[in-house]
């Protein structure tokens, strides 16, 4: 066998297994957003998202992490778990999340990441443009902050914790 047909196997393996850690990582996020998902202010916030946010983040990357958000949100919505506001309050802090990570390699700006993209941007976003333009609604900024900040400190410290444990456990690798 060659070994570029070799290189390519890898290749292949990786991705099937990012793929798979994807798929159990949206079921985790579905499967637990009717038991963590509750009304808090004026949104509906679910720290699991972000819990899942982090892990994804931290084992594949942004790109990954953003899929992931964006998939668990559609189905929270199509649920009636979620508002349209999950889509940038997880997409944006799982972006910042992978991102932050893949250049610092620090599993605590990864977390960073999450809480300042969800925390602090996203109801920028959620109060600028999602409410007032896709739902016909005005909330306020000021509103948004508490309720997502809150929800993202929770899944993200939780998402720290679990891939401490699972590196710990020797589950997963992370690079350093």
């Amino acid at each position: 066998m060659s070994a570029e047909v070799k290189d390519f196997e890898i290749l292949k393996l990786t991705d099937t297994r990012k793929a798979a850690y994807a798929v159990v990582l949206v079921a985790m996020g579905v499967a637990l957003a009717p038991y963590t998902s509750f009304p808090l202010g004026i949104a509906k916030v679910n720290p699991t998202q972000h819990f899942v946010n982090v892990l994804a983040a931290l084992l594949l990357g942004p790109w990954w992490a953003v899929a992931i958000a964006t998939i668990i949100a559609v189905l929270r919505n199509a649920m009636g778990l979620g508002t349209l506001l999950a889509f940038p309050g997880g997409m944006i802090g799982a972006f910042l999340a992978g991102f932050l990570y893949r250049y610092t390699r620090n599993i605590y700006a990864g977390a960073a990441g999450e809480i300042l993209g969800t925390g602090f941007i996203a109801p920028v976003v959620s109060a600028l443009f999602v409410a007032p333009v896709l739902m016909g609604k005005v909330i306020p900024l000021l509103a948004l902050i508490p309720s997502f900040l809150a929800s993202t400190l929770v899944g993200a410290v939780l998402g720290v914790l679990a891939v401490r444990l699972l590196s710990r456990a020797d589950i997963v690798h992370l690079k350093a």
